[in-house]
């Protein structure tokens, strides 16, 4: 909990809850699974509302069951093409790094369970100046420990308390993996919980949102670090298909056939670690590599465009239709990064930039997780990168 917050009640979410609980047509077995995440008092207050909900219930003879209003206003639409990724933004700087995000029109934020900040993502969604809910886009995603299916409900709500909202416009499957849960800090993969069992429970969340008009749950669902084979295992048994796989893809780790793939069966791809080698958590992954934003190639290109090496990359992740999130809690970093919508490559330059693909893979626990991740892709434990191969 932020510094002075600990006594502070979600008075806004318990609202919105509570509105739900009072008009939803499947109260209670949907919207009371909310519950269980919430404070104590919290808890008590709603479970007050609910009884007195089925009293008056009781006393009225049967009617037409009063469905939840849509929100006030259409979400956004679709996910925008670039979006402010919130990884490695620690405590305080995720609230200030969203409001600056705000500040410079950002109308889409990246963030997930497993980042340890979405208490204080939800302060800044809080907050008096950032736009009504429906005017950006915001993703989480389910962590490992929580795959199993009765677990998945608990990890959404958890999610949905801290952000302040009652729906997210998309979760994601963060790792094809499931870990046992409560282990002390050991990583012990659960082998008995599936990522289609996991799937399932997440498309309750999806069709809870649709029963709902749009008043709780998660608009889409989709999955994210997944390799082909384990996209097929969800595609051959889903009825709620993945809107999106998010995964690492950059310049250096091109993955463009991959990256067709999606798009021929209408997935969208968000790219995350757009700039590569930029992020501090692989300084020790390829230290003999200079960092992006000295690649010869990309300084040249980049002065030709009169933009930053940054804003090059971030537009070439945009004209190949990815959806880029680049992290940053600097705000003039987060304000440069967004220009990147202005940047464009001719067919020639998209070419040569094609060239420049080194397979390099930045983000790979397989060996600590004891598991094969990334099967068949480039930039895999065991394949070989360009300059392997030459």
């Amino acid at each position: 909990m932020p510094e002075g917050d600990d006594n502070i009640e979600d008075n806004h979410f318990t609202s919105q809850v509570l509105e739900l609980f009072t008009t939803a047509s499947c109260f209670p077995s949907t919207y009371f699974l909310l519950c269980p995440t919430m404070k104590t008092t919290t808890v008590l207050s709603l479970l007050g509302a609910c009884v007195t909900v089925q009293a008056s219930d009781k006393a009225k003879p049967p009617q037409e069951p009063i469905r939840p209003s849509p929100p006030s206003h259409s979400p956004i639409s679709t996910i925008p093409s670039v979006g402010l990724g919130l990884w490695n933004s620690k405590g305080k700087n995720a609230t200030h790094a969203i409001l600056a995000a705000f500040d410079s029109n950002y109308d889409h934020l990246d963030g997930a369970a497993a980042y340890s900040n979405e208490e204080y993502v939800g302060l800044a969604l809080s907050d008096k100046s950032s736009p009504d809910r429906s005017k950006y886009w915001l993703t989480s995603k389910l962590w490992n420990t929580m795959h199993k299916p009765e677990n998945v409900p608990k990890a959404f709500n958890k999610t949905l308390s801290e952000v302040n909202s009652t729906y997210l416009d998309l979760y994601l499957m963060h790792w094809p993996v499931a870990f046992l849960p409560d282990q002390g800090g050991r990583t012990i993969v659960d082998d008995d919980t599936s990522i289609v069992d996991t799937w399932k429970a997440m498309e309750t969340l999806a069709s809870a949102y649709q029963a709902s008009n749009g008043a709780y749950g998660a608009r889409y669902i989709g999955i994210s670090n997944f390799s082909p084979r384990q996209i097929d295992q969800i595609l051959k048994t889903c009825t709620i298909c993945p809107y999106a796989h998010e995964f690492e893809t950059h310049p250096y780790l091109q993955q463009q056939e991959f990256i067709n793939w999606h798009h021929k069966h209408d997935i969208k791809v968000i790219a995350y670690s757009p700039l590569a080698n930029l992020n501090p958590t692989y300084k020790d992954v390829k230290p003999d590599l200079p960092p992006i934003l000295k690649d010869k190639f990309w300084v040249s290109l980049a002065d030709k465009k009169n933009v930053t090496v940054a804003q090059a990359v971030l537009g070439w992740g945009v004209a190949r239709d990815t959806i880029v999130i680049p992290k940053s809690t600097h705000a003039k970093r987060i304000e440069e990064n967004i220009e990147a919508l202005k940047v464009k490559f001719s067919e020639k330059e998209l070419k040569e930039i094609a060239n420049e693909d080194k397979r390099i893979r930045f983000n790979d626990p397989s060996s600590g997780w004891g598991v094969e991740l990334f099967e068949g892709l480039d930039g895999a434990k065991g394949r070989p990168t360009i300059s392997q191969e030459l």
